[in-house]
């Protein structure tokens, strides 16, 4: 068995005694045995250097670490977790050779690395074992999050081991459990760094909270940290990020997200740092487009755009190894995983980005042919959860989905309407937008997001009730900006009124230059139909109409896809 840690200078018999301590085990309800504090206590004072056991919970010892004097250096532990996820199933023995008790680098050791617990056995002038101090980590609520420490007699130490990590184990169950029943939903911390104020932070996250929601999330908690600048390693400081390890134990949270997206050597120290999966806001959109893609055009969209973010992530802290050998007499049998998995996403990515391509044209023709019957279309946009489902459904009388989540329409859905006169116009719902939407994820819906170049009219929809609306008037019209729709006609349409008082309301809309409305009120939209009708047409109303009026829903002029859809 290997000895770890700093091994110059040592004689062979000091190694070999080091080595032989993998062959003792301690009983199961005791911290460490006596003879085996006697025996690092020896190797300790003669080598002037802190001696370390990882000792599992048979007893049996995992790890033998040599350090300096008054460090020790820990090696990898390994990310498997015992102890009903939370603990890691190992306690840390070491000792001290000046007296000092359990010191701030050892408290850190146990949180970040969730140990059972930590012990010093503090080696006297003459180098006996004369004292133990020990202290283990405290549930939720409790300031600071471990005990405090505990010093005796190393031959009066009473505590039951094997019976203390149990009702320990039992306590942080009952602190994380009984308040919520999480119904199967996966427990995760929210993180925002921030170089801005905190304010902002908060609102930014009460957003992430909704997508989590949406994702099947259950948010236990939020971690906010503002910083001059992000750290280029962790994007969160240190003494944050062993916080954040201490929270996530605390709470019995397998996943974090992260409120910005993080590069994929991000993710990896920051997974390696805390233990937990971890994954940015990018990846959280992405994975509620997965759930909610229904066609064949929205999945091959959602496929591509989680393949180009994947692409990059596939890579090791390496690359310098991909393929085995080069040159002539060093061809090595062929690809790595690694490098066949690459090649296999790019491969993927190529088909995927063709069958888009003939799913594009496929649009162009079907808008050709429209464009021929001189139909116009007023497409509906705006921010993700604004109600434009419920107002597309409301005006065509149809049943798409609608849901108070975020994200709840991706595939576009088209109806045909007839106005007075023989007039007909085809009016389309699309997918909302939001905030810093993933540039993948745009670029795979540039063939569904091309409808919007054909629209005469665009209605922006806005949750006028949500305060913060202005900031998501903003974000749609930068998507906009990018996607070069800023020169199409467009309506700006107050939905939810009903929520607010009504003179608050009016103030707002004639304010923002909108027109107010309920989706869930038939007589509201009276004035929105007329005014979509005086700017499609240019002109006059042609007839009275009562206020209940609608127009006629011809067809479902969703345009049809051809071909099966590809298997992966």
């Amino acid at each position: 068995m290997k000895v770890h840690g700093n091994l110059t200078g040592l004689k062979p018999s000091q190694r070999d005694r080091l080595e032989k301590l993998y062959d003792r085990k301690v009983p199961k309800e005791r911290i460490i045995s006596g003879p085996l504090a006697q025996s690092i206590a020896e190797l300790s004072f003669e080598t002037g250097r802190q001696v370390g056991l990882t000792l599992d919970r048979a007893g049996r010892v995992v790890h033998v670490i040599v350090g300096e004097a008054e460090k020790l250096f820990l090696p990898d532990l390994g990310r498997a977790r015992a102890g009903r996820s939370r603990f890691r199933g190992v306690r840390l023995v070491h000792t001290h050779l000046r007296g000092e008790g359990l010191t701030r680098d050892d408290l850190t050791d146990l949180s970040r690395l969730q140990l059972d617990l930590i012990a010093a056995v503090l080696v006297s002038s003459d180098g006996r074992p004369e004292h133990l101090e020990h202290t283990h980590l405290l549930p939720i609520g409790n300031d600071p999050a471990w005990a405090r420490p505990t010093r005796t007699r190393l031959h009066e130490d009473t505590l039951d081991f094997d019976a203390f990590i149990a009702g320990l184990e039992d306590e942080f169950a009952r602190s994380t459990v009984g308040a919520i029943e999480t119904q199967g939903q996966v427990r995760a911390l929210a993180v925002h760094v921030t170089t801005k104020s905190k304010a902002d932070a908060e609102e930014s996250l009460r957003e992430l909270g909704e997508l989590a929601n949406t994702a099947g999330v259950l948010i236990v908690d939020r971690v906010v940290q503002r910083r001059p600048q992000l750290d280029p390693k962790f994007v969160i400081g240190r003494g944050k990020l062993d916080e954040l390890l201490l929270r996530s134990m605390q709470l019995d949270c397998e996943l974090i997200v992260f409120d910005q997206d993080l590069s994929p050597a991000q993710v990896r120290a920051i997974g390696d740092a805390t233990d937990a999966k971890v994954i940015d806001r990018s990846q959280l959109i992405l994975d509620i487009f997965a759930r909610r893609a229904h066609t064949r055009e929205g999945k091959l969209q959602v496929e591509l755009a989680q393949l180009r973010y994947a692409l990059p992530r596939l890579a090791h802290k390496t690359t310098a190894l991909s393929r085995l050998m080069g040159g002539v007499g060093g061809r090595g049998p062929g690809e790595t995983k690694l490098e066949l998995d690459r090649r296999r996403a790019r491969d993927r990515i190529h088909r995927l980005e063709r069958e888009i391509e003939d799913l594009e044209t496929h649009r162009a023709t079907l808008r050709a042919r429209r464009s021929s019957r001189d139909v116009p279309v007023v497409s509906i946009v705006g921010y993700t959860n604004a109600g434009k489902s419920t107002l597309f459904n409301a005006i065509t009388q149809s049943a798409v989905l609608a849901e108070d989540k975020l994200f709840a329409t991706l595939d576009t859905t088209t109806r045909r309407l007839r106005f007075p006169a023989e007039r007909e116009l085809v009016m389309t719902d699309t997918v909302g937008f939001i905030r810093d939407l993933p540039k993948d994820l745009v670029a795979a819906f540039k063939a569904t997001l091309e409808e919007l170049h054909e629209a005469d009219l665009l209605l922006h929809i806005v949750d006028c009730a949500d305060p913060r609306h202005p900031q998501q008037i903003e974000a749609v019209e930068r998507v906009l900006a990018d996607l070069g729709l800023l020169d199409r006609p467009r309506l700006r349409v107050f939905n939810k009124t009903d929520r607010l008082d009504p003179a608050l309301a009016e103030n707002l809309c004639a304010g923002a230059g909108a027109l107010g409305v309920s989706a869930l009120r038939r007589d509201t939209l009276r004035p929105l139909l007329a005014e979509v009708e005086a700017r499609v047409w240019r002109g006059p109303l042609t007839t009275e109409r009562a206020a209940d009026w609608m127009p006629e829903v011809l067809a479902d002029d969703t345009p049809s896809q051809p071909g099966p859809a590809s298997s992966p």
